[in-house]
């Protein structure tokens, strides 16, 4: 089973991607990255209860206002009604505290990532180890969008970076997105993550075999053109009895993880080798 590191910057369109490669005719299943962050910070979780510890007396409104449980009260629970749990985070609030690239906003979002990528990367694992059990898909697509940041990508046997040509292109799709931010506050959080360009260039140091790009500056129809063209790529060798093999005998399948991870940790050597020598020039 192929794991398909899917990433991008914000607002280039890489949830879009996420859902043509879950549609038909591609189907693969979907591990999302940010709904597995939401599942990770619900109120009574250890991270929960990281985060109010760590952010709380320094941000009044990291809690949303208490709500009443809608659900009825004839209704059993395996787990407390979420007020009795904690309130829920407040998004927008932490959000603020840690997009920007000032030395504390850089600070608190290395706090907050240290907190959430553990809780995060535990359900994956389970949710990666559940999907192989199963062995019906040739793939499955790990929609990360802190891919290259957190590391991971080293356990993708294959990466998709979706960008776009232009940071001002970003800029309006977010703004788009998202009305309520202003000019600075989208700027802010474009800078705040790792560029378009340098995760392509991490992608493509990978090769051809096992890193691929996918443009996102026209329309819909030319999107799920290059996604197909993608797709149709990383499926070459993957055959049925390359499934096959993987699913019924498990150490073919760790074999071939230590090869992907070897092969992933050797790219990201290169790039930071390249990365110092033109450091080093300058």
């Amino acid at each position: 089973m192929l794991l398909i590191g899917l990433t991008g910057s914000i607002a280039t369109g890489k949830s879009t991607v996420a859902n043509i490669l879950s549609s038909p005719p591609h189907s693969l299943p979907l591990i999302d990255a940010d709904l597995l962050a939401r599942e990770a910070v619900r109120p009574g979780t250890r991270s929960y209860a990281s985060i109010v510890k760590h952010f709380g007396p320094t941000t009044p409104d990291l809690l949303l206002p208490s709500a009443v449980d809608s659900s009825s009260p004839t209704t059993e629970h395996k787990d407390p009604p979420s007020h009795e749990r904690g309130r829920p985070l407040n998004r927008a609030a932490l959000g603020r505290r840690v997009f920007g690239a000032t030395p504390s906003r850089v600070r608190d979002r290395r706090a907050l990532n240290a907190i959430v990528h553990p809780a995060v990367r535990l359900l994956m694992l389970r949710a990666i180890l559940a999907h192989y059990a199963r062995g019906r898909c040739w793939a499955v697509v790990l929609d990360i969008p802190l891919l290259f940041e957190s590391g991971l990508d080293i356990f993708c046997g294959a990466v998709i970076v979706v960008g776009v040509s232009s940071p001002e292109v970003q800029m309006q799709r977010l703004r788009a997105r998202d009305t309520a931010l202003s000019a600075d506050e989208a700027r802010e959080r474009v800078r705040s993550q790792m560029s378009v360009a340098e995760k392509v260039h991490r992608c493509q140091e990978r090769g051809p075999g096992a890193g691929r790009v996918v443009w996102n500056d026209k329309g819909k129809e030319d999107l799920q053109a290059e996604v197909a063209r993608v797709v149709e790529g990383l499926q070459q060798g993957r055959g049925w009895r390359w499934r096959w093999w993987l699913w019924a005998s498990p150490f073919v399948a760790a074999l071939w993880a230590v090869s992907a991870v070897w092969n992933g940790w050797r790219a990201r050597r290169r790039w930071e080798r390249r990365q110092n020598s033109l450091t080093k020039k300058e």
